[in-house]
């Protein structure tokens, strides 16, 4: 179970109305504010969004979707590093009573996550560096990155200020085991991830 919720201010949200006006007028597009800038991402292809879905699966096998964790796509993360930053991860794993730590615009509390995970799309620089610094500053205790663009899983663990202590590039032959920290036993076949990932050649 997680700590109680943290009461945020209200008052005027100018990048949060800003966010949401985009989101409304580009369905599909995901709208993140991360340090203070709105960061706009295109739909996901179909290998991305088949990798997500392959990741559920491996995620539902080793019982972390039930009693204690839910595995979510899509859902908002409310960040430290800035007064209206959030992020919306490809694939959380968050503690069952998540919805006790919402906090505003669909958004919950970094208490309540033990993994976040994202497969790259053509913005990838965020998710390898504006991320890693986000997350880090959020104490995410798993950040997963599946790297289409260079062919690498990152497996990022021990939070500290605005990165992470151990941060373990893994190629295509290698198989991670995830840190039972996250309530169960995930492995990952490197090669096959990153085989589902694989965009279409245009």
């Amino acid at each position: 179970m997680s700590a109680a919720s943290v009461e945020r201010p209200h008052g005027e949200r100018p990048l949060i109305a800003e966010a949401n006006r985009l989101m409304d007028r580009n369905p599909g597009y995901r709208v993140e504010i991360i340090g203070g800038k709105i960061v706009v991402t295109p739909p996901p292809d179909g290998p991305h969004a088949v990798t997500l879905t392959d990741l559920v699966l491996l995620f539902n096998a080793a019982g972390l979707h039930g009693v204690e964790s839910k595995v979510v796509q899509g859902i908002g993360l409310w960040l430290p590093t800035g007064t209206e930053d959030y992020a919306i991860p490809d694939l959380s794993l968050v503690d069952a009573d998540y919805r006790d730590h919402h906090v505003e615009n669909n958004c919950y509390e970094p208490v309540s996550f033990r993994l976040v995970l994202e497969v790259t799309s053509s913005n990838w620089k965020n998710d390898l560096r504006d991320k890693v610094k986000a997350y880090a500053s959020a104490k995410l205790p798993v950040y997963v990155i599946v790297d289409r663009k260079h062919q690498r899983l990152h497996v990022l663990t021990d939070p500290t200020g605005d990165g992470y202590d151990s941060h373990r590039p893994y190629s295509s032959g290698e198989t991670v085991t995830l840190p039972g920290s996250i309530g169960g036993e995930v492995t990952l076949n490197v090669k096959e991830i990153l085989e589902a990932a694989q965009p279409q050649a245009n």
